[in-house]
């Protein structure tokens, strides 16, 4: 803003000096021309001047020097100029020409005009018509005083304007640092920051920014936290069944078949919990990688049918539904590995007796894969978070030794979504539960397999 004023302040005190030496050059240039027309030259030569006081302003002084330095005539007076002329340097040069003139308490503007008898004859006198400057420099002097002073007014109220302004504009930033900090030293995520002003401005959307931050890292540390507290509690139980079986066996130092069996089922469990978290660490962190090809997904249906007729035995009755023929670009053994989860958990919570039904059907552009099985159902309160890592649905769906780890659902989500598709699930107790699983189908015609691509996953 100074600097600013300054170059302008400058600009102004140029301009308006430029225009009063203008002015007074014109002045000059008048009293040249009206001085010319009252000019006698004598017989030796000397040239006098014929003026009234009328003719010309009086703060306009004329002298006439001869090339000898004499002074010829003169009009008007000035103290400093009583016997010398007005600007001595300017009798030398054959030539009109404006300049100043200044000394101790004294500055003038001089016009300079060589005079000649006739057009071609040789110069025979200088005329120099004067007129003092004390105008212009009171003029210039005020004007800089006057924009001095606005210079300085204007400086410091822009100052406390903006040191007002910003104040108040930055006062939420020191919220924010205060809040951080106070987050910081007491680890506590749940607070957020609090703001008073509009919440579309830069400060609203930065401290909206901050609170979703917030917010998203007290929900993945409270995950974090119940995840380490969940694998602690699903370790521990696997873990204490082996243990407790290898202090049998020592006590009774002998093998035991029973003992043997069910470390191995306990050792199963922990080989697959650990397989399972490792596989989503990989999905999260994008390490994952999908093998996309041109799957036929109804050979791969009927394929997950057979499996878990076997599997299932008489317990439950695995039923196959209408079945058409449909292509998917997908990673085959994902895409079985989410089928079989879906129907062994089917097959798991189905009391002896039971039916679970499989089907696939192409609406639209996608294909839809039904697993429906008549179990217990799941309730209206647990259906949002079934696909929440190690969350079970306790009340309608007791716990027994096959039960899984609650990493199987979660998984197959996983999977489903990057393919491009999604699994939708509707239950009521005591009548059953149906998953459907939605896939864009593969619109080329080839009906060989593409190349296998490597898709990068993301992270969710």
């Amino acid at each position: 803003m100074g600097g600013i004023l300054l170059v302008i302040s400058a600009a102004v005190i140029l301009v308006v000096t430029a225009l009063l030496f203008n002015t007074t050059d014109n002045q000059l240039e008048s009293a040249h021309r009206v001085i010319l027309n009252k000019l006698s030259i004598n017989e030796l030569g000397k040239v006098n001047i014929h003026l009234k006081s009328t003719d010309i302003s009086s703060d306009i002084y004329v002298q006439v020097w001869g090339l000898d330095g004499e002074l010829q005539s003169s009009h008007g007076e000035l103290a400093e100029f009583a016997n010398k002329p007005f600007d001595v340097g300017a009798l030398r040069l054959d030539f009109p020409v404006y300049r100043d003139s200044s000394g101790p308490g004294w500055h003038i503007r001089v016009l300079s005009i060589p005079l000649q008898k006739d057009e071609d004859e040789n110069i025979i006198a200088v005329l120099q018509v004067a007129s003092s400057l004390e105008v212009v420099d009171a003029a210039r002097k005020n004007l800089t005083d006057v924009l001095s002073v606005i210079w300085v007014v204007a400086v410091l109220l822009s100052g406390i304007v903006v040191w007002f302004t910003l104040g108040q504009t930055l006062k939420p930033l020191g919220a924010i640092t205060e809040t951080v900090e106070q987050i910081n030293r007491a680890d506590d995520l749940s607070r957020r920051i609090p703001y008073q002003g509009p919440e579309n401005d830069e400060i609203g959307n930065l401290v909206s920014s901050f609170n979703q931050t917030l917010e998203r890292l007290e929900t993945l540390f409270t995950s974090q936290q119940r995840l380490l507290a969940d694998v602690s509690h699903e370790l521990r139980t696997p873990l204490t069944v082996i243990k407790g079986n290898v202090d049998l066996m020592r006590r009774m130092k002998s093998l035991d078949e029973e003992s043997l069996t069910s470390i191995d089922q306990e050792a199963g469990r922990l080989t697959r919990l650990v397989g399972g978290l490792l596989l989503l660490a990989q999905a999260e962190s994008g390490k994952l990688a999908l093998n996309m090809k041109r799957v036929e997904l109804d050979l791969l249906i009927t394929e997950v049918f057979q499996e878990m007729t076997i599997l299932a035995g008489n317990k439950v009755h695995i039923r196959l539904n209408e079945i058409d023929q449909a292509y998917v670009n997908a990673d085959r053994d994902r895409l079985k590995q989410v089928f079989i989860n879906l129907v062994a958990n089917a097959v798991q919570y189905t009391p002896p007796g039971g039916d679970v039904f499989l089907s696939l059907e192409k609406i639209g552009g996608q294909a839809r894969i039904i697993c429906r099985d008549t179990g217990p159902g799941i309730p209206a309160e647990d259906l949002p978070h079934i696909f929440e890592r190690f969350y079970r649905a306790e009340k309608s769906r007791t716990r027994r030794e096959t039960t899984g780890f609650g990493l199987g659902l979660s998984i197959a989500n996983w999977i489903v979504e990057r393919h491009g598709g999604r699994i939708e699930v509707n239950s009521q107790e005591g009548k059953g539960t149906t998953f459907a699983i939605w896939l864009p189908l593969d619109t080329n015609n080839k009906q060989s397999d593409t190349q296998a691509t490597t898709v990068p996953t993301k992270k969710s």
